[in-house]
């Protein structure tokens, strides 16, 4: 919708946002995303710990609150963003769309799809929006793969594999701790992001039908796996591993899609840079397509536009519930200590 001025309604009428949690990635991306864009005004910020209230006014927030369902009671707030552990999103979504607050909910969106489904049915039926973090899904690269795909140009897909490992071992004191408490995130490395992996799979290929899996503590013992290992088969076709770890030295981001005729290579999907390989004699091409500088910025700005639209974002929740069935297939089928 357009004024006489030019600008779109949104900008004129910013959303007025809430956050619930005061963390790194609120502190880093949120937070920044939230102060930045002309549709959002960031209302509030919940954080329990009252020692550190100046610290999370500081991100931008006109105010603080330490309980966050006085924050979700907050007439001014029209949208709330859950950047809290994930055993409590459900409990955390079902109370602002019952108090008639749009919701956009960081990954994974629950413990288990059960979780997802009694979310899914608040925001339903306070009609109210649903968003998850997948912020992944915006990334020009993921886009990109996308548009080959369907364009034929590799060929009919038949295999993908994506790794993820990054190596994590935290103390007592650290802030992420509770990564490695099953009650509180649900599970290890599969879970926390294996589901960003999960999620473009799906993006790129829809739903699952059959799962495989190993999860396993291979160096560290702790309440979850530090590595995990899945087969994936879709009902459009193709195949998928999936690997993931805290367990080893170094990083790992990677996307290969073979086809049939071709291949496209993400050494590192973050970096947006694409080898396109066609044909046996190899021929290939480099193509590049950064992200965003701030990942979090086109997921806000789509959900901002979601609302005024009156539309589902492209992250909903029936995409955040689709990846958690799939972990909790995962977690079924393999021995797990989730």
């Amino acid at each position: 919708m357009r004024s006489r001025e030019g600008l779109t309604s949104y900008q004129q009428r910013p959303l007025k946002w809430g956050v619930i949690g005061a963390g790194d990635i609120v502190r880093r991306r949120i937070a920044p995303a939230l102060r930045e864009s002309p549709a959002c005004e960031f209302v509030a910020i919940s954080r329990a710990r009252a020692d550190r209230a100046d610290e999370a006014t500081a991100l931008g927030a006109s105010r603080w609150f330490p309980r966050w369902r006085d924050l979700v009671a907050d007439p001014d707030v029209q949208s709330v963003y859950v950047a809290t552990p994930v055993h409590l999103h459900a409990e955390q979504t079902i109370a602002a769309a019952n108090a008639g607050k749009h919701v956009l909910c960081e990954k994974p969106m629950a413990m288990n799809a059960a979780e997802c489904d009694r979310m899914i049915a608040a925001c339903r039926a306070n009609r109210v929006k649903l968003g998850i973090a997948y912020y992944r899904h915006f990334y020009p690269a993921v886009m990109r793969i996308k548009a080959l795909l369907a364009s034929g140009e590799i060929g009919q897909p038949v295999l993908a594999q994506m790794n993820a490992f990054e190596w994590f071992d935290p103390g007592p004191d650290h802030p992420r701790r509770w990564l490695l408490k099953p009650a509180l995130a649900g599970g290890g490395p599969m879970i926390d992001f294996g589901c960003h992996r999960l999620e473009v799979l799906v993006h790129l290929f829809g739903p699952v039908d059959q799962t495989a899996a190993v999860t396993a503590n291979v160096c560290f013992q702790r309440e979850v796996e530090d590595t995990a290992a899945v087969l994936l088969h879709f009902v459009k076709g193709p195949c998928a591993s999936v690997t993931v770890t805290h367990a080893v030295r170094g990083t790992e981001d990677t996307l290969t899609v073979f086809g049939t005729r071709g291949s496209i290579r993400a050494a590192s999907l973050n970096s947006g840079t694409l080898v396109v390989a066609i044909g046996d004699a190899g021929s290939e091409r480099t193509e590049s397509h950064p992200a965003a500088s701030n990942v979090h910025r086109p997921l806000i700005d789509d959900f901002v536009t979601a609302v005024e639209e009156d539309r589902e974002p492209l992250v909903n929740g029936a995409m955040g519930r689709a990846v958690s069935a799939i972990v909790d297939d995962i977690y079924a089928v393999a021995p797990s200590t989730r």
